[in-house]
């Protein structure tokens, strides 16, 4: 199975985060022909003060990026794995952090929210407390492409292992992590956790990233990029630099039967006493 991840710059501006976001991926199906697609995290709008996030937020399913990741996948008959967005929450004044996979017909199957807030002061002395516009989901979800299985995660999930082995015992063969990596963490910390997460679930990890600057509120802050692709042995199998664009690479199948032949831990677990 061929995947196309999609690097962006998004910003807090919707309509050009969806025009981009569409003519990326017409980019990706026009000179790549992959089976599935992935967008980074909140790829529809980063960025903005509270009430600019809860104006761009769409009720699901409808809304103008649910809607273009639908009609995309079905147009051109792709798997289109839509990154996350703003999802309106019944009742609340917070937010979900959404992901939503599309079919080769555009029908919604699976939709993940975000499980673990990033609530953290980094090297930087940037605040992040994303919990205060976030809720956060509380499912363990994966789905079915085309006979493999993708496990779905955001960003800060990735600081979980339990996440990720969940999701392997739920069968997962991919994991899906869209991210909007920080530049200061990015930089130390991301391609070693995610080499490590796909070494401990055996399971390709596959993480497209927001690239570049974007304001929130009086402060720039910046995402690491370098969209990444690891295997079940930890070998980076693709990776992107800086600024926008794709990265493509091959799910084997036969690479995962393998890893999992050679070391099978799944079947060494031991039940620890509590």
């Amino acid at each position: 199975m061929k995947i196309t991840l999609i690097q962006m710059n998004s910003v807090s501006d919707k309509a050009a985060n969806l025009a981009a976001a569409s003519a990326l991926i017409e980019q990706a199906v026009r000179e790549e022909r992959p089976d599935w697609i992935c967008l980074p995290e909140v790829f529809d709008f980063i960025g903005g003060a509270r009430a600019d996030k809860a104006a761009a937020a769409e009720a699901l399913p409808g809304g103008p990026a649910y809607s273009l990741c639908s009609e995309l996948a079905r147009r051109h008959g792709v798997f289109i794995h839509a990154g996350s967005i703003l999802e309106k929450a019944p009742g609340e004044e917070r937010l979900h952090n959404t992901t939503v996979a599309f079919d080769r017909c555009g029908e919604e199957v699976a939709r993940y929210r975000k499980i673990h807030m990033f609530d953290i002061t980094a090297p930087d002395g940037a605040q992040y407390r994303e919990s205060a516009a976030f809720k956060p989901g509380d499912a363990v979800v994966t789905y079915d492409c085309d006979g493999l299985t993708i496990g779905c995660a955001i960003c800060y999930d990735l600081r979980f292992p339990y996440l990720f082995q969940k999701l392997a015992e739920k069968g997962a063969d991919m994991i899906a992590l869209p991210s909007a990596f920080t530049m200061v963490t990015g930089k130390d910390h991301w391609e070693v956790l995610l080499r490590a997460r796909a070494i401990e679930s055996q399971t390709y990890l596959v993480a497209p990233d927001q690239t570049g600057a974007h304001k929130a509120g009086h402060e720039t802050r910046v995402s690491y990029g370098h969209s990444l692709v690891a295997d079940p042995w930890g070998h980076v199998v693709a990776r992107a630099s800086d600024g926008v664009g794709l990265v493509s690479t091959r799910i084997e199948p036969e690479r995962i039967r393998k890893v999992r032949a050679m070391i099978p831990v799944a079947s060494h677990k031991v039940a620890l006493p509590a």
